[in-house]
């Protein structure tokens, strides 16, 4: 189903993208970047997290990390990541293909500024064989994500 959501996001928001598949997993930000051919700091990584009572996501360069106090300055909270069954609950997408598109609960999500270095990254596309090539800032405004820096 996640694959599914992400393409009737794209073809509702942005039918110029396209999602692209690949025989290799890109599960995690090596073999994604293996996957697509692209250097792992390219790679959007998103990272499903709780902060008190929120769930929010957190889409950031592939080598960059998550600096807790700056998570916590910013929300308030520490954060913790989701479990593997509350990632796929809650946004609909397995772990190694979660992405802020096509989200199954509507979700707060948050560009690390470590994206704004690249004229185009490659976050997964709702699964661990899909992905799609975008401008940083064109996938910020279609998820109406805030930039923030905590990475």
């Amino acid at each position: 189903m996640s694959l599914e959501s992400v393409r009737a996001f794209f073809a509702e928001k942005a039918p110029e993208i396209t999602v692209i598949e690949s025989p290799m997993s890109s599960a995690t930000v090596a073999l994604a970047a293996e996957a697509y051919g692209v250097e792992p700091a390219r790679i959007a990584k998103t990272l499903s997290l709780r902060v008190g009572d929120q769930v929010i996501l957190i889409v950031a360069s592939g080598t960059s990390r998550m600096d807790n106090k700056k998570v916590k300055a910013r929300f308030g909270g520490k954060p913790k990541m989701l479990g593997l069954d509350e990632v796929a609950h809650i946004t609909g997408h397995e772990v190694g293909g979660v992405c802020p598109f096509g989200l199954k609960t509507p979700l707060p999500v948050y560009c690390d500024i470590s994206l704004k270095a690249f004229e185009e990254v490659v976050p997964a596309a709702g699964s661990i064989y899909s992905a799609v090539r975008i401008a940083p800032l064109r996938m910020a405004e279609l998820v109406a994500a805030e930039w923030i820096d905590v990475c």
